[in-house]
């Protein structure tokens, strides 16, 4: 497998989309807990409330950065093969067996859309 299809697999793929959907089908999201950890030891230290609305605005600026990202890797085939990979893990909790064919299929358009050959 070509490395920069390795990478987008394992990053948006399976990074932004199925572990995203997975997060989202448990009922966790792991980001919003760090920040606000983070949030709230920063705001003991430092009460700013420019400071405090950063925290508040980074999951938001985060989440738009790596769309951006995976766009402009893949295109629009990558979005697409990050929205399956989502879809697959919202589906984990349901049926497993679905939830593998739809990561599969995410993979495969996440390779394509990375491995055709750019003018």
């Amino acid at each position: 497998m070509a490395r920069r299809a390795t990478t987008y697999i394992g990053q948006f793929v399976i990074g932004l989309g199925f572990l995203s959907g997975l997060w989202t089908a448990i009922g966790i999201d792991p980001q919003e807990v760090i920040l606000n950890v983070l949030g709230r030891a920063v705001d003991t230290i430092y009460p700013d409330p420019n400071v405090h609305a950063l925290f508040l605005l980074l999951p938001t600026l985060l989440l738009f950065v790596s769309i951006i990202s995976a766009y402009r890797k893949g295109r629009v085939p990558g979005l697409v093969a990050v929205i399956v990979a989502y879809g697959a893990g919202l589906s984990v909790l349901v049926s497993v067996t679905s939830a593998l064919l739809l990561l599969l299929l995410a993979m495969v358009i996440g390779y394509l859309a990375t491995s055709r050959r750019r003018v």
